[in-house]
């Protein structure tokens, strides 16, 4: 049993992130459709309005939920609650859901046409599914280790270094 709930885990782990990942995209492209023509932007808009509910609700939500139901049937077929990494996963899982429900927030206000990030936020917002995805894998592979602390701080620290030279890029670009 353990092999079929950790292959299912991993299955609507991986489409969780895939769903994130695409969503804040379809959000990028349609914060640049507002550049557009009215004609255009109002077909380029309606078509992502259209991407992005489908994309919300019969992969990302689906498959938020599953990867949640079958990691935590593994946590207590398996008794992993007294693990310290585990504690630590569920953690940044439970911030990875904080994550989920603002980007379901950004979701609402653009299916009621309300374009309140600029694609360069959007593009940051994205980067942050990429860490908690590195953060989480780490945990789990180096379980065992000291090593998945060095790995995580390290990629934290490597992500929050690029984002503010990103910054001062274009502080000196300007």
């Amino acid at each position: 049993m353990y092999f079929y709930l950790k292959a299912l885990h991993i299955i609507f782990v991986v489409s969780w992130f895939a769903g994130l990942f695409y969503m804040v995209r379809l959000f990028i492209y349609h914060t640049e459709a507002e550049t557009k023509d009215d004609q255009e932007k109002s077909i380029l808009q309606s078509q992502f309005k259209i991407m992005e509910h489908r994309l919300w609700y019969i992969i990302t939500w689906p498959a938020a939920i599953l990867a949640t139901l079958f990691g935590y049937w593994l946590v207590f077929e398996m008794n992993l609650w007294t693990q310290p990494w585990m504690m630590v996963k569920l953690i940044l899982t439970s911030l990875l859901w904080v994550y989920h429900l603002i980007t379901h927030r950004i979701y609402l206000d653009y299916a009621q046409n309300k374009v309140n990030w600029s694609s360069g936020k959007l593009r940051m917002w994205n980067e942050v599914a990429t860490l908690w995805l590195v953060s989480i894998v780490f945990v789990v592979v180096l379980k065992g280790t000291m090593d998945w602390i060095y790995g995580t701080v390290g990629f934290f620290t490597v992500g929050v270094l690029l984002m503010l030279g990103i910054r001062l890029y274009r502080r000196v670009d300007k």
